[in-house]
């Protein structure tokens, strides 16, 4: 649909999910339970710095923190978000800022997070802006909408703002729509330019087998990865980061940098490897 032309010139993205809030407090639990029998704590850590065990962390709750985790931020805008990234050609961003947080804690990630991305023009297709919400947060309702009509599907949405219309879909890229539903009608549906996949499962296996590569593998993958990641990173900084993507480098607080690149502990580095 962006493709075709559908809304025109996309310039403005906002996608969201109620997720969150995982944890709660501040800093690291005080008590000191007992590892439960049959539970190696020091493989679960893996890579990470050794620490006492808790049930906070392990087996749920490790997507709170930050040693674990990436709180709503990695968690839910890889999957809402993906559409947005496929369609504009995203790559690296030219900043990113967190505009709203709960609370930024050296150890619990906070909730209620607002976050911006800028990306410069690509491929033909103009400067875009990305927002992303979550927790009670949510996007400005497009005066287009028609009442009585939710944002999204139930609590998971996104938005593509074009220079001729707006198209708004669920989470994990399902139903997307251009709004009002009139609009839709009149455009129908997009010629077919991508190739229809048989299901994430089947086509990671087919590519192990030595098929088409896999339609999310590294060389996409890890693009995405590091556009949504580089929020937490915006987050845990508090402030706005430029980044240069080429070279894995925050150009205006290097203080920063030690959020991109953490450390292994000795034996599951690549060094000891």
């Amino acid at each position: 649909m962006v493709w075709d032309g559908a809304i025109g010139e996309v310039r403005e993205v906002h996608a969201w999910s109620s997720a969150g809030g995982w944890t709660s407090g501040r800093g690291r639990p005080k008590d000191r339970p007992d590892i439960p029998k049959g539970f190696d704590w020091q493989l679960w850590l893996g890579p990470k710095a050794d620490r006492p065990y808790h049930p906070a962390y392990a087996p749920y709750n490790w997507r709170g923190w930050w040693e674990f985790g990436t709180g709503c931020v990695g968690d839910m805008s890889v999957h809402n978000l993906d559409p947005a990234f496929a369609s504009l050609k995203l790559g690296h961003p030219i900043s990113v800022e967190a505009v709203e947080t709960d609370f930024v804690d050296s150890e619990v990630i906070g909730g209620n997070n607002h976050v911006v991305w800028e990306f410069g023009p690509r491929e033909g297709m103009g400067p875009v802006t990305v927002h992303w919400y979550d927790g009670s947060l949510q996007p400005p309702r497009p005066a287009e909408l028609e009442a009585g009509r939710r944002m999204g599907e139930g609590s998971n949405g996104v938005l593509l703002i074009g220079s001729k219309g707006t198209i708004m879909g669920g989470g994990w890229s399902h139903s997307p729509r251009i709004i009002p539903e009139p609009k839709q009608r009149e455009y129908g549906r997009p010629p077919k330019m991508l190739p229809r996949s048989p299901g994430h499962h089947r086509n990671w296996l087919d590519a192990c087998k030595g098929g088409p590569k896999a339609c999310s593998d590294f060389s996409y993958g890890a693009r995405l990865t590091e556009f949504v990641l580089l929020g937490d990173v915006a987050i845990r900084a508090q402030k706005k980061i430029l980044w240069d993507g080429p070279n894995m480098k925050i150009t205006n607080a290097p203080e920063a940098q030690r959020f991109v690149q953490e450390p292994y502990r000795s034996g599951f580095d690549l060094a000891s490897a």
